[in-house]
């Protein structure tokens, strides 16, 4: 059993967690196929034959890259629509699940030829049809190659939440909005009767919209549907998604932090779902979508598919599963929460017929003392959470580049033991969150574009956070295009840096470059003569992608603080530094090793006159010289206290 759960850490879950005891039934499908145009691509398979129960289900679908073959070489790395089918012998074709590739040019520093992404699904209630030999089908929007694709099932024994009595499709297909023909044509109402044993029925519903006319429909507007259940609406939804720029899948080479219509760049497709109250078995409904009423001049569309699922009665009463660790974790679904030294991060679903108010959970690195938490809350039947574990020293105090084992477990649930142990334990595989000096520089570079709300200030701010979220440092309200330089000095512990974006386009986007949009930066450096920069995980070190980030990121880090016996001046050499330089409009000083900043800085030309002079009572200023010429400069800090204790470093002003 315990050979099975590392099975699961390293080919399935590696990229997340592993499951618990229970032996798993591996089926392959598609193995590395090139997905190089647009069609469909089926493979055989032969599912278990229906003989055992399996807790969870799940279709791992793999996408990769290939070099495109042709003198010159020709790869469309784009944003391609690619559908998951599953056909049985009988006739039945359902969408198991649909994700949008991402741009993924071989010269992003994220999708390299050697990049791979893991997309889950769970696909457990569609077990009633994954049975015996059956077909799985990619169909590939794409008109280029560039993609590959592998899909794996992994069928792990257990008993699931509830029953699943019957699962039918209901409408499916793409269909033009908003042109001659309503799109509510393509989904006339439908009559069903609910299977025997019926007590709950929902209807799962995949949209994307796709094409662009004069209203940039459906792509790139927000429309709606309505769901009608024996002619009275039950439910209302957008259809858009509003959070591309925090894609965990980032930077990418084209428009990936554009909302779209219920669909992101090198994501999963959200489903939506609706429950059919009333609906047991024995009983005959009627069902219906219904769109917002549009008129556009036809280029718009939806990609549609429908399922209807009816379910038996829960199967445990008290019953918590732990589904997925987000923190600490290597897998790259989860890539903005990682790698993290803070706060552990769990999601958790009531899979029992009983509500939770408090779930006891014991965690910790493997072959380390775990730490002991209990949650308090609610949960009802079927509803789901992502909790926060309070940090824990082991995960602080690691420093290295291997990977470690991180430990998750449900020990009871509202006190009591919970009915379905097999669900309570996840590992995850994670390296520890970088080492960083007590003592650094932030360089921030604001772009040109001020924030919607105010005006005044830049889009862009940061903050550095201990793990109590207590604010050490932090940099708000800035002016537009201008450069700051931070000293920030912290003692031993895990913090966190978090950037901000309210445009949730960057500081630097190559769409932004094409509009006016001036280029900014963010950069850590540490204090040294010659300028080293901290590698940022979420901010590639330079060229065309640097700071591209979207809305923001958080960057964990530790440090060991101050040396035993060493104060915090002697840890540092005493200079004045100027950033950027060679320098246009502002210049951000920087002063280090001086208990007490108190004195005067004056900038001085070639021929030794001061050009400039200001007050400088703490160790970081700003310099307005957009009025002075072009030529190279000395910048010099006097001591107040000590006027024979100068320094001084050379500027130079290009424009």
């Amino acid at each position: 059993m315990r050979k099975l759960i590392t099975l699961l850490a390293c080919t399935f879950f590696y990229l997340g967690a592993s499951a618990a005891p229970g032996d798993t039934t591996w089926v392959q499908a598609h193995n590395g196929i090139w997905l190089d145009g647009y069609g469909s691509y089926d493979t055989a398979v032969t599912f278990p034959n229906g003989a055992t129960s399996y807790r969870k289900i799940y279709m791992i679908f793999t996408l990769g890259k290939h070099q495109c073959p042709g003198n010159p070489q020709y790869c469309g790395d784009w944003d391609y629509t690619i559908q998951n089918y599953l056909m049985t012998p009988t006739g039945d074709t359902l969408e198991l699940g649909r994700l949008i590739s991402p741009y993924a040019n071989a010269s992003a520093p994220r999708t390299p030829w050697t990049w791979t992404q893991h997309y889950v699904y769970d696909v457990t209630d569609y077990y009633p049809v994954l049975k015996n030999a059956a077909t799985i089908r990619i169909f590939y929007s794409g008109y280029s190659g560039g993609f590959t694709g592998n899909i794996k099932f992994a069928f792990v024994e257990g008993t699931p939440e509830r029953d699943v009595k019957g699962v039918q499709r209901l409408w499916n297909g793409s269909f033009g909005f908003g042109g001659a023909t309503a799109i509510d044509t393509y989904f006339p109402p439908i009559s069903k009767t609910a299977p025997a044993g019926t007590q709950n029925a929902t209807l799962k519903f995949t949209v994307t919209g796709h094409g662009s006319d004069n209203n940039q429909c459906s792509e790139f507007c927000s429309k709606y549907y309505d769901v009608l259940l024996n002619a009275s609406q039950v439910d209302h939804k957008n259809i858009w998604r509003s959070d591309c720029g925090s894609n965990d899948l980032y930077p990418q080479s084209g428009t990936w932090l554009y909302e779209r219509g219920n669909w992101c760049p090198g994501a999963l497709v959200r489903p939506n779902f609706h429950d059919l109250p009333g609906v047991v078995g024995g009983n005959s409904y009627n069902v219906d979508i219904n769109f917002e009423p549009y008129s556009g001049n036809g280029g718009a569309s939806y990609t549609t598919e429908a399922h209807v699922f009816y379910y038996g009665s829960m199967n445990k009463n008290l019953d918590a599963s732990l589904d997925d660790i987000t923190a600490p974790t290597n897998y790259e679904g989860h890539f903005r929460a990682n790698p993290n030294c803070g706060s552990p991060s769990v999601h958790v679903k009531n899979t029992g017929s009983t509500p939770i108010s408090a779930i006891h959970f014991r965690y910790g690195m493997d072959n380390q003392s775990l730490s002991d938490f209990t949650w308090t809350g609610s949960l009802n039947s079927l509803q789901d959470a992502e909790i926060a574990l309070p940090p824990f020293s082991d995960l602080e105090n690691v420093a290295d580049t291997l990977l470690h084992k991180f430990i998750a477990e449900i020990v009871d649930v509202n006190g009591n033991p919970d009915a379905d142990v097999h669900n309570d334990t996840l590992t995850s595989y994670f390296k520890p969150a970088p080492q960083w000096p007590n003592k650094f520089i932030v360089n921030l570079s604001t772009n040109n574009e001020p924030d919607a709300n105010n005006s005044n200030y830049s889009e862009t701010s940061w903050q550095i956070l201990d793990m109590n979220n207590n604010v050490i440092r932090q940099r708000v309200q800035n002016a537009i295009s201008t450069t700051y330089a931070d000293t920030v000095v912290v003692g031993a512990g895990c913090y966190k840096l978090v950037v901000n974006d309210a445009g949730c386009d960057g500081l630097h986007w190559w769409v932004g470059d094409q509009t006016g949009i001036t280029a900014g930066s963010i950069r850590v450096r540490k204090i040294t003569q010659v300028p080293v920069y901290i590698t940022l995980d979420g901010n590639p070190s330079g060229g065309t992608y640097h700071d591209d980030f979207g809305c923001g990121f958080t960057q964990y880090f530790t440090t060991l603080g101050f040396p035993a016996g060493v104060t915090n001046l002697s840890a540092v050499p005493q200079q004045v530094e100027a950033f950027p330089n060679p320098a246009k409009n502002t210049v951000a000083v920087n002063i280090s090793g001086i208990a007490e900043v108190s004195g005067t800085l004056q900038l001085l030309d070639a021929l030794g006159r001061v050009v400039l002079q200001k007050e400088c009572n703490n160790i970081s200023e700003n310099l307005e010289i957009s009025q002075l010429p072009n030529g190279v400069y000395t910048l010099v800090f006097t001591d107040k206290n000590n006027a024979s204790a100068k320094l001084q470093t050379r500027l130079l002003i290009a424009k």
